[in-house]
């Protein structure tokens, strides 16, 4: 059992078991609760230096600036040691990355043209769910090459730090400069520790603290301060912290976070709402947008000869693995909780999300094992 909760598959179980939790809760007559609880403001610190935020907003907030810590570390291992450290391997993922972010956002575009209210959920569809992506895939790993899965992971990676760079850009609200001056002057002595190889974790960690502070008071999104922090943690100090962090992200943090953000209420819900433009746009951008933008776009890297497909595998399977990236859950959840000021779209933002990447699992799944049973 505990071998089974450590891996790739025991991490995706538990969000789908925390989703249908939050569908049940907010569809059952616990739903005011559910929704009260989430809402109940709870301070910490003193009065005149204390922070209030209701129980979701500690959680988007707080807990998931750890979550973009994690990240941080993910995306500076892979570009110092993994498979984004040398150009040719990367040229695929980052690639893919590229075509899964520009189509699925321009299929919803498209389809929420006329919309200005709700034009601004673009970036919705473009997000990949690391944690969840892998586990599907580890469902089927006796049918994939080994190199399939180290492609997702690359892409994946790029995939959220696309992410980040549109939250950065896009979700930030009036900048407070004095804020943001003492977010820099965190930053430049983070960049200084590492500079002259400190490598204990505590200084880093308690900067880091008052970075994330800064940051959620400037304006920007408090999480840019977790990936920031991330990045700049020392070479040699990354594994512990990543061996560290990794558990309590994957089996409290994501859970925690899907519980909070994927229960959507259905009254009142029938096929119109999956053809409303918000549902509609998320649903065909992670479904249809994500393997078409992928697989497009590694087909010119290859046939370009800027790239290659990994070892072991063919156009088929990686078609296979292009439909899984479809898997937005978390991060799809996370940019649409920004992309809405008003609470109009949850219910749309919410099935459209946790439909789309639905089909993306179980048609990714099936396309896989039918290939490899055809074989």
């Amino acid at each position: 059992m505990l071998k089974f909760l450590k891996s790739d598959v025991g991490a995706g179980t538990l969000l789908v078991i925390a989703a249908i939790i939050a569908m049940v809760l907010a569809n059952s007559p616990l739903a005011d609760l559910y929704t009260g609880t989430l809402s109940t403001k709870i301070r910490i610190g003193l009065e005149d230096f204390g922070l209030e935020k209701s129980v979701l907003l500690w959680i988007n907030d707080a807990l998931m600036a750890v979550f973009f810590l994690l990240v941080g570390l993910e995306i500076k291992r892979e570009l110092l040691e993994g498979e984004l450290s040398d150009r040719r391997r990367a040229a695929l993922p980052v690639m893919g990355a590229i075509g899964g972010m520009l189509v699925p956002a321009g299929i919803y575009a498209a389809i929420n043209f006329e919309s200005p209210n709700t034009l601004s959920g673009w970036p919705i569809p473009a997000a990949t769910d690391i944690a969840f992506a892998l586990g599907v895939l580890s469902l089927v790993r006796r049918h994939v090459a080994p190199g399939l899965r180290v492609f997702l992971l690359g892409l994946a990676i790029i995939d959220d730090l696309g992410a980040i760079i549109l939250i950065a850009i896009l979700f930030t609200a009036d900048i407070a400069s004095q804020a943001l001056t003492l977010a820099g002057v965190c930053i430049a002595v983070l960049a200084l520790l590492n500079r002259f190889g400190v490598t204990r974790l505590w200084p880093f960690l308690a900067i880091g603290f008052f970075l994330w502070l800064a940051v959620l008071k400037s304006g920007v999104h408090a999480t840019i301060a977790g990936v920031v922090i991330g990045t700049l943690i020392p070479r040699k100090a990354m594994p512990k912290l990543e061996h560290a962090v990794h558990p309590w992200v994957t089996f409290g943090i994501m859970p925690i976070f899907a519980l909070a953000n994927a229960g959507a209420s259905l009254e009142g819900v029938g096929l119109h709402t999956f053809t409303e433009p918000v549902a509609l746009g998320i649903i065909l951008g992670l479904f249809v947008g994500k393997q078409v933008g992928v697989f497009a776009a590694c087909w010119l890297a290859v046939r370009s000869g800027i790239a290659q497909l990994p070892a072991g595998s063919n156009w088929a399977s990686l078609h296979g693995v292009a439909i899984i990236t479809g898997i937005g859950f978390t991060m799809s959840l996370f940019v649409g909780s920004l992309a809405f000021t008003s609470n109009d779209y949850d219910t749309a933002v919410r099935l459209g999300v946790l439909t789309g990447s639905a089909l993306s699992a179980i048609v990714g799944c099936t396309w896989l094992v039918m290939l490899s049973r055809a074989r």
